[in-house]
Formats: C-alpha cells, sequence, structure tokens
C-alpha cells in the first residue's frame, strides 16, 4: 500500500450521469466516499428507454436507502405472454407470481420519473458533485489516481481533476471505453426496431383499447412489441416496438406518418400524447476488458444487449451493486487493488449468459419469414416446446469452491429475502441488516451457543452478521421470524441449514452442519487474505 498516496479531487470519477451512474454515486456516497460526475449533456435525459427492472434490483434499491423512489415510480408486472400471428400463445413468463427476493418478478417503471427522483436525490448528497456540458477529452492514470481532462462546453475551458478511481458509465459508445482502445466482442445478434412511446389521455387505459397487458406478437408480416411503459401523473404510457422488415429503410422507419400507420387499430391519435419515436439497432456485445488498473467500465460500456429481457438497465444496476462494495473495500484499505478484479470475473459471464437468453427470445419474435414463423409455432404450441433457460447464477469469483475451482452447491444464487419479525418489528429483512457485511443465516438446527473458538474468531475477523431465522410458530425475541417463509424454504429446497450471504445478496456458500460452515468461513478468509491489506491470517 502507497504510504503517501497523491491526494484527489474526488474518491471516484464518473464519465455519464444515466440511470447506472446516479445509483452508483448514490451507493459510494451513502459508503462515504466523494464522486465527481461529468456529463456532456446539459440536462437529465427526459425521455423514456428502459421500461422495467426485475426483483433483484428492487431488492437492491430498498436496501441502498432507495425503496421511497422506486416504490413510487414502479407498478408489478402482469405475465409477460408471447402470442403467434393468430394469437395463439406461445409463451408464458408468470412474472407476478412471485421471486426467491419476496416480491414479484418484475415491475414497471417510468424511467423519467425514476431518474427525476434519483437526480433529486443525488443534490441532496454533500460528497456528490454533478459538472452538467463538461465533456470528458482525456483520461491518463498512474500508479494511485487517476486524471481526467474535461472541457466545458459553455465555455471552451478545459481543467483537469483527479480521482481515485474512474468509473465510465457512459454508454454503448463509451468514450472511456474507446480511449482505452478496449475491444468488444459481438455475439451475433443485430436487428432494427422502431420504439414508439405513447401517453395515453387521462381516465384511458390500455384494457379499454384491448390491448394485451405486456407481450410478444410474433407475427412475422410485423413482430411488435407491446409492454406498460409505467405511469406519470396518473395517466398510462404504452410501449410499442416495431421490427424493421427487410424491404424497408431507416429513414422510412422514422417518418412520423409511418408511426401512425403502424400503429394501425392498436391507438389512434386522438387517444393519447406521441411521447417519442426512436430507430434502434438492437445488438449483443461484450466488452473484453472491464477493470484497466484504475479505470472500469458498467452498464451499457461495458455490455448491450437486446431488450426482450427488459434487462439492460438492470444488468447495469447489477454492475455498479457488485462494484460498490468491493470499491468501498479498496479505497478504505481493506483490501488491495487487485480485489477489484473480481468483479469482472463475476460480472462478465453472468451477463454473457443474461445477454444469450435475450438473443434466444429475440430469435422466437425476430423472425420475418412465414415458413420459420410456421416452424416456430409448431415447436412452441407441441407437447414438448422449448424451455427457457432458467436465470443465471454467478459461477466464479468469491464463491466457496471445490479442488476445481468450481463453486460448491448453492454458492453463486441469489440469497432469499422477504419480510421478517425481529423485536416486535415487522420489515424487509435488509432493514435489519448491515447492507456492508456478509450475513451468516443460519435455522434452529445449527446453535450458536456451540460455536468453538476457531468458528468463533472466524465469525468475528471477518465481520459477519449473524441472522438466526425462525419459522413463526418457533421464534424466540432473539431471532428473526420468517414470516414470509421465504428463508427456510429456501434452505430446505437445498437441504441445508446455513446461508453465509455476500453484501451484493448472493449466496458466499452454503452449510449443513457446524463442520461445513466452519469449512466455508475458512475459505471466505483465504479468498479475502488473497486481497488483504492489512489483516493478518487466523494462526
Amino acid at each position: 500500500m502507497n504510504k503517501n498516496p497523491t491526494k484527489t479531487d474526488f474518491d471516484v470519477i464518473q464519465i455519464g450521469y444515466g440511470p447506472v451512474s446516479k445509483v452508483s454515486a448514490l451507493l459510494l456516497e451513502k459508503l462515504g466516499w466523494s464522486v465527481g460526475i461529468f456529463e456532456r449533456w446539459g440536462e437529465v435525459y427526459p425521455l423514456p428507454r428502459a421500461v422495467c427492472i426485475d426483483h433483484e434490483i428492487y431488492r437492491m434499491l430498498h436496501a441502498a436507502g432507495l425503496g421511497k423512489i422506486v416504490n413510487q415510480v414502479t407498478q408489478p408486472a402482469p405475465a409477460y405472454r408471447w402470442f403467434n400471428k393468430d394469437w395463439k400463445e406461445l409463451l408464458k413468463i408468470d412474472w407476478p407470481q412471485g421471486s426467491v427476493s419476496g416480491t414479484c418478478e418484475v415491475r414497471f417503471i417510468h424511467q423519467p420519473s425514476f431518474e427525476k427522483e434519483l437526480d433529486l436525490e443525488v443534490r441532496n448528497r454533500n460528497q456528490i458533485h454533478v459538472y452538467f456540458e463538461h465533456e470528458c477529452i482525456q483520461i491518463q492514470q498512474f500508479s494511485d489516481h487517476v486524471l481526467v481532462e474535461v472541457k466545458d462546453i459553455i465555455s471552451g475551458e478545459t481543467k483537469t481533476y483527479s480521482a481515485k478511481y474512474l468509473l465510465g458509465v457512459d454508454g454503448a459508445n463509451s468514450l472511456v471505453r474507446e480511449s482505452q482502445n478496449i475491444s468488444r466482442t459481438d455475439l451475433g445478434f443485430e436487428a432494427d426496431w422502431l420504439v414508439v412511446d405513447y401517453t395515453l389521455n387521462e381516465n384511458l387505459t390500455a384494457k379499454d383499447l384491448g390491448l394485451v397487458e405486456c407481450g410478444q406478437y410474433c407475427n412475422p408480416e410485423r413482430p411488435t412489441t407491446i409492454v406498460p411503459g409505467g405511469t406519470i401523473d396518473g395517466r398510462e404510457n404504452r410501449r410499442w416496438e416495431f421490427m424493421r422488415l427487410p424491404h424497408e429503410t431507416r429513414e422510412e422507419m422514422l417518418q412520423e406518418d409511418k408511426v401512425h400507420a403502424l400503429l394501425g387499430n392498436w391507438i389512434k391519435p386522438e387517444q393519447g400524447h406521441l411521447v417519442r419515436h426512436a430507430l434502434y439497432t438492437f445488438r449483443s456485445l461484450i466488452t473484453d476488458i472491464w477493470v484497466n488498473e484504475r479505470i472500469i467500465l458498467a452498464g451499457d460500456a461495458a455490455h448491450v444487449m437486446p431488450p426482450f429481457m427488459g434487462q439492460g438497465m438492470c444488468a447495469g444496476l447489477r454492475d455498479v451493486w457488485n462494484l460498490s462494495w468491493k470499491l468501498h473495500k479498496v479505497l478504505s484499505h481493506q483490501a488491495a487493488p487487485e480485489f477489484l478484479k473480481t468483479y469482472e470475473l463475476e460480472r462478465k459471464p453472468h451477463v454473457t449468459e443474461v445477454i444469450k437468453l435475450s438473443m434466444f427470445l429475440g430469435s422466437i419474435i425476430c423472425m420475418p419469414d412465414q415458413d420459420q414463423a410456421q416452424k416456430r409455432d409448431a415447436a412452441f404450441l407441441s407437447d414438448h416446446p422449448p424451455q427457457l433457460q432458467p436465470f443465471p447464477h454467478l459461477t466464479s469469483g468469491l464463491l466457496a469452491q471445490d479442488d476445481q475451482g468450481k463453486p460448491l452447491y448453492g454458492a453463486g444464487m441469489l440469497s432469499p429475502h422477504g419480510m421478517v419479525r425481529f423485536q416486535r418489528r415487522t420489515g424487509r429483512l435488509d432493514r435489519f441488516t448491515d447492507c456492508n457485511k456478509f450475513k451468516l443465516l443460519i435455522d434452529q438446527s445449527i446453535d450458536l451457543t456451540g460455536f468453538d473458538a476457531y468458528l468463533t474468531s472466524l465469525i468475528q475477523q471477518l465481520d459477519i452478521q449473524i441472522i438466526p431465522v425462525a419459522p413463526k410458530e418457533h421464534a424466540l425475541d432473539h431471532q428473526f421470524t420468517d414470516t414470509q417463509g421465504q428463508i427456510l424454504s429456501f434452505m430446505n429446497s437445498l437441504s441445508v441449514h446455513a446461508l453465509l450471504v455476500r453484501p451484493d445478496h448472493y449466496v458466499f456458500g452454503t452449510a449443513k452442519n457446524k463442520q461445513e460452515l466452519s469449512c466455508i468461513l475458512s475459505q471466505l478468509k483465504e479468498q479475502i487474505a488473497q486481497f488483504d491489506c492489512q489483516l493478518e491470517l487466523i494462526a
């Protein structure tokens, strides 16, 4: 560790000010770090893009203290249904059925409202400084800091700022990524789609218009997406996406007459307000290097995916949730800078699998050929239709592993969450826990009083918060009553009695007894020690 580190203007500089950047800054500021944000545009982008978040991101935002915001700008999603040309159901994803996080699977969101509330929260934080109309023009990095030269677009003046780390969250055309000559791998999906957002008239609903609540119309004559887009001032927003067919030009798709022609009988101009229409090229790209010493990429700067799983913004928020607690450990000298390599090691394969799932869904709808569509329909309407792969877990990084480096049973899964009762108060589990610590969830079969000196020492040194979980009928005051049954049913499904959970809610490892618990705690100690700046291993 450098005994005389360079004094910097900020702990972290972020280039770009989209939703991923806003949440990243709020996470880092909450952990005590100063953040400087440079955005080339003059205001928060006012138009909708992303339309949903999943249960993991909903939980993350609550754990980060942003629950009031996310509750205000989201609504639970209906089932996601896919239809063929004749409106026969090909596929149904039952989002309302619930999730491991104790909430519905997906919530729809009005992104401009979300970003507006995040921006207000950012402005209330003393250690976050946002510079609008400031364009990054040069980046230099050194052994213990980064220099960023920015240009004030209004005055033309340039100035250099310093930080310990630089985070590039500046979108798919990332200047930060390009400045480092970092390449991207194309996974092979590309299609042009016209995205149309419409705000319905007051007191008019999608049901009134006879619209499917949330679905894909897999009609080869015009593949179409029809989904909610959140609400604003009590009025529904709706999103249509139309695939550009081979005989149509990009310029043609952008004509407003073309937009209304495509909307056709879905909605008439007098029934609402056309908010915007834009042509997007949906692609599948993975950035090859995410962590270049003190320069880190996240969000669309690190990955681009088709929208058919609604995971674009979610993936970016998942990036900074993974990264923030690791940056905290590095900045506070609890871990060496090499610890940040686990960010790329974990997130890159995870998001790659999410992109592949999105590509699979995209292949179902992006099918303008009639013969191919008939074969697809026959497959999905058969007795043995194609099945979606489950949502991926972490497969590498800071996880309990076997001798071959593969995750042990349950390691890498997203941990369960739900409502609990603790000391006569009822709330979400994360309300009662420290989101910066590892947590040990144990059921009643593991007796805390029977921990030996070594196990107790491990827990103390690793600063692990112990969460004793009990069913409603047998809970004591010092225990967390599993009122939803989410946590204990998760343990039962794996036939384990302990979950060691990381700050980002992923399971480091599971245990059936104290002996296995001792093993996974020892693994955590050894893995963190690889990056430890100051703590000594237990003798």
